[in-house]
């Protein structure tokens, strides 16, 4: 049985550090789609008209009851002349949008009433009670669950791999497909994932408990 390939290690790491920037990017990119998106589609949910709230909810039904992979899968079959990076970014973003917007609205239910009347009594329009009022306290409140949702999506960026993005796991495969080390530049990899992934978990449970959660 041969033993570990250090040297496989040495030559694969610039090509994992290619892609993990390539990851960096699709989390970070998605996350700020997730956060915007999912803050609309909590607001929208909160709508006087069935017309609006009854498709918000349709929708966001249908993305949180499908698999991530075929969601990726389907939207490349459709946008098949788009980079594939923007379409992992997209449908990373809307995949962790119809979660966030259930944080959000948690954290808007979670606002005390009082602060809704108070609005009331000072005259105060829609967008001044959600803008200076509504919002600060509710994206406070939720923040850490955020954060965990930005973690979990880095950790599912190796599905963007299916639809041909050069992110991390898809270069380890690729140089384990050359070079027969396959256990060295996984073990490399996974160690990556942790190294990035746990300081920022151990800072999202700080942030936690600064918040009261």
């Amino acid at each position: 049985m041969n033993g570990f390939d250090w040297n496989a290690v040495g030559e694969s790491l610039p090509l994992l550090l290619e892609g993990f920037r390539v990851t960096l990017l699709a989390t970070a990119l998605g996350t700020l789609v997730a956060a915007v998106l999912g803050l609309a589609v909590a607001v929208a949910g909160r709508a006087p008209s069935k017309f609006v709230t009854v498709p918000v909810r349709v929708v966001t039904e249908f993305v949180r009851s499908t698999p991530l992979l075929v969601q990726l899968v389907g939207a490349a079959a459709l946008f098949n002349t788009v980079e594939p990076l923007y379409i992992g970014i997209a449908v990373l973003g809307v995949h962790y949008a119809a979660y966030t917007s259930e944080v959000y609205r948690a954290g808007i239910d979670g606002v005390p009433k009082g602060q809704w009347e108070a609005c009331r009594a000072l005259s105060l329009s829609p967008r001044r009670t959600w803008q200076a009022v509504i919002l600060p306290q509710a994206v406070r409140n939720v923040l850490p669950a955020l954060g965990n949702y930005a973690i979990s999506m880095f950790k599912e960026t190796p599905f963007l791999a299916v639809i041909t993005v050069q992110e991390m796991v898809f270069e380890a495969r690729f140089y384990g497909a050359e070079n027969f080390a396959y256990t060295e530049v996984f073990t490399l990899a996974g160690l990556i994932f942790l190294v990035a992934s746990y300081p920022t978990s151990l800072l999202m449970r700080r942030l936690e408990k600064r918040l009261g959660h």
